[in-house]
């Protein structure tokens, strides 16, 4: 099955490039008992009142090699009400002051929470520290659930160790869709060759 996202007017084709991903949907059904824990020197924070810039920073940072961009042609408005949302939380990473990674749960589906979006900063990938991160996320989202269940997705234009974390942090694959994405090229995201159609 293909899907194919946000399309501008026949007009606009030249300033996008399109692009196919496989999405693999995935879900963790029950926590299992073990899992690493985050190093010392690392403060998990959930930030109460994330503003639209600060959201931006975090979404635009981590997911820059990834092909993030349905969030970047989002209006600032619809960031803002998102983030008010009292289903929906953003908890930071930090290391040494800085932001070092962050992810963001959404319950508004139903009694499951959503790993929306899960991705450390550029400086912090292969340092290690991702398997205990996603532990710590998904605790959260574990505690955020009604019913103890919590869905993610990754697809193949994340980082190639995605999936693998994933599977070894719990979940499951439920199934995987072809997908098509015009990306508009004004946002100047690096797109790998292989992404292209």
């Amino acid at each position: 099955m293909t899907l194919s996202f946000w399309q501008p007017p026949a007009s606009g084709r030249a300033g996008v490039t399109r692009i196919g991903v496989d999405v693999t949907f995935l879900r963790l059904d029950a926590l299992p008992p073990e899992g690493p824990a985050l190093p010392q020197e690392v403060e998990l924070v959930r930030v109460a009142q994330p503003t639209v810039g600060f959201y931006r920073y975090l979404y635009n940072s981590v997911g820059a090699a990834y092909c993030w961009w349905l969030r970047r042609v989002a209006p600032d408005a619809e960031i803002a009400a998102l983030l008010a949302h009292p289903l929906v939380s953003i908890h930071v990473l930090y290391k040494g002051g800085e932001p070092a990674g962050f992810f963001e749960l959404d319950g508004r589906g139903g009694s499951d929470v959503n790993l929306s979006y899960f991705g450390l900063m550029p400086h912090m990938v292969g340092q290690r520290v991702g398997p205990a991160f996603l532990r710590a996320a998904v605790e959260h989202a574990v505690a955020a659930s009604r019913d103890g269940t919590v869905r993610v997705n990754t697809c193949t234009a994340d980082h190639p160790r995605a999936l693998a974390t994933y599977e070894r942090a719990g979940f499951r694959k439920l199934r995987t869709l072809r997908e098509v994405w015009d990306i508009p090229n004004h946002l100047e995201l690096t797109i790998p060759d292989h992404l292209r159609l």
